[in-house]
């Protein structure tokens, strides 16, 4: 939480729309852009690249979980940071973690 705490600590005071709404992408951001997004991408690779047996069922369920999740997290932070300069259409982030989460349940 260390992050996010620096992060909530440079929130832009000055009301611009445009430094608010690469704070709130920061904010919900943090998270994610660590070691999750290389877990990801090796669970992926190995689900492609080799026959994991029954495995590869439970991985995909999974990773469909966690992209879910990633979405709702980042729907829910944006609308708990109520900023209209970066409202849901401004940072739709949330739709590809949905879409990942879709194209990965189509493949099951």
């Amino acid at each position: 939480m260390g992050g996010t705490r620096e992060t909530a600590r440079i929130e832009p005071m000055d009301g611009t729309p445009d430094k608010t709404r690469y704070w709130v992408q920061a904010m919900c951001a943090f998270q994610m852009l660590s070691v999750d997004l290389l877990a990801v991408t090796a669970l992926l690779a190995g689900v492609a690249l080799w026959d994991l047996g029954p495995a590869e069922g439970v991985i995909v369920t999974g990773l469909i979980a966690l992209f879910a999740l990633w979405g709702g997290v980042w729907l829910i932070q944006c609308l708990w940071l109520k900023r209209p300069d970066a409202g849901l259409l401004r940072l739709p982030h949330w739709i590809v973690w949905f879409a990942c989460a879709g194209v990965l349940a189509l493949g099951l």
